[in-house]
C-alpha cells in the first residue's frame, strides 16, 4: 500500500497567521502545500490534505482530519514571524519528541530546504501544539523561513519550485530509507 500523507496549510479563512507589507502567511501555506502535494503525488505517495482553498479550520478540525485520513504522516506548514523585521531568517521544524523517525524527517527537511538557501537553524521539541501533541500519525510543523526576513520571501518567491521539490525529496529520503540518515552538506547555524 503506497505511503500515505496529510498536508496542513497553516491558518486560513479569517486566520491570516502572520503578515509583513501585505503579504499572508495563510497564502504561502497553502500555495506552498498544493505544490509540496503535487510532487509527492508524482512519486507515487496518496496526498491528502486539511485545506485546499482559502477557509478558516480550527485546530480540532484539522486534527479530526488527520485521524480519520489513514495517514502515515501529517505535516504543517507555516511562515515564522519576528516582532522584529529583517532580524530572523531561516527554516525550523517543530516535533512532539526528539529521537524517533520524526527527527529524521525533520533534518532531512531542514536540510533540502538549506540546499535551496535559506539557513537551517534546526528541530525544536513543542509539546504545547495540539496538531503535534494529538495527531495519531508522525507529525511535523516545518517553519519554512520568516515572513518578517526579506531574504527569506526572496527565497520563497524566487526559489519556490526547488523549495517544494526539496521539502518533497526529504521526506521521500527519511521515507525510503529512514536509517541511512546522511546530511553533510548542511549545517545548523
Amino acid at each position: 500500500m503506497p505511503y500515505r500523507i496529510i498536508l496542513d496549510a497553516g491558518h486560513g479563512g479569517f486566520d491570516n497567521g502572520a503578515v509583513y507589507r501585505g503579504r499572508r502567511e495563510k497564502d504561502d501555506s497553502l500555495r506552498l502545500a498544493l505544490e509540496v502535494g503535487d510532487k509527492l503525488v508524482q512519486h507515487g505517495l496518496l496526498v491528502a490534505y486539511t485545506r485546499t482553498t482559502d477557509v478558516y479550520r480550527n485546530v480540532n478540525d484539522r486534527i479530526h482530519i488527520a485521524n480519520h485520513s489513514n495517514a502515515d504522516l501529517f505535516i504543517s506548514l507555516h511562515r515564522n514571524s519576528s516582532p522584529y523585521p529583517n532580524t530572523y531568517r531561516g527554516v525550523e521544524t517543530l516535533l512532539y519528541n526528539v529521537g524517533d523517525e520524526k527527527e529524521v524527517l525533520a533534518n532531512q527537511i531542514n536540510c533540502a530546504l538549506s540546499q535551496v538557501g535559506f539557513r537551517n537553524l534546526g528541530i525544536c521539541q513543542r509539546q504545547d501544539i495540539p496538531v503535534l501533541k494529538y495527531t495519531n500519525m508522525a507529525a511535523l510543523l516545518v517553519e519554512v523561513g520568516f515572513i518578517h526576513s526579506n531574504c527569506d520571501n526572496d527565497i520563497f518567491d524566487d526559489y519556490f519550485d526547488e523549495m517544494a521539490s526539496a521539502i518533497a525529496t526529504g521526506i521521500m529520503k527519511a521515507i525510503s530509507k529512514p536509517e541511512s540518515y546522511q546530511c553533510s552538506s548542511c549545517e545548523i547555524t
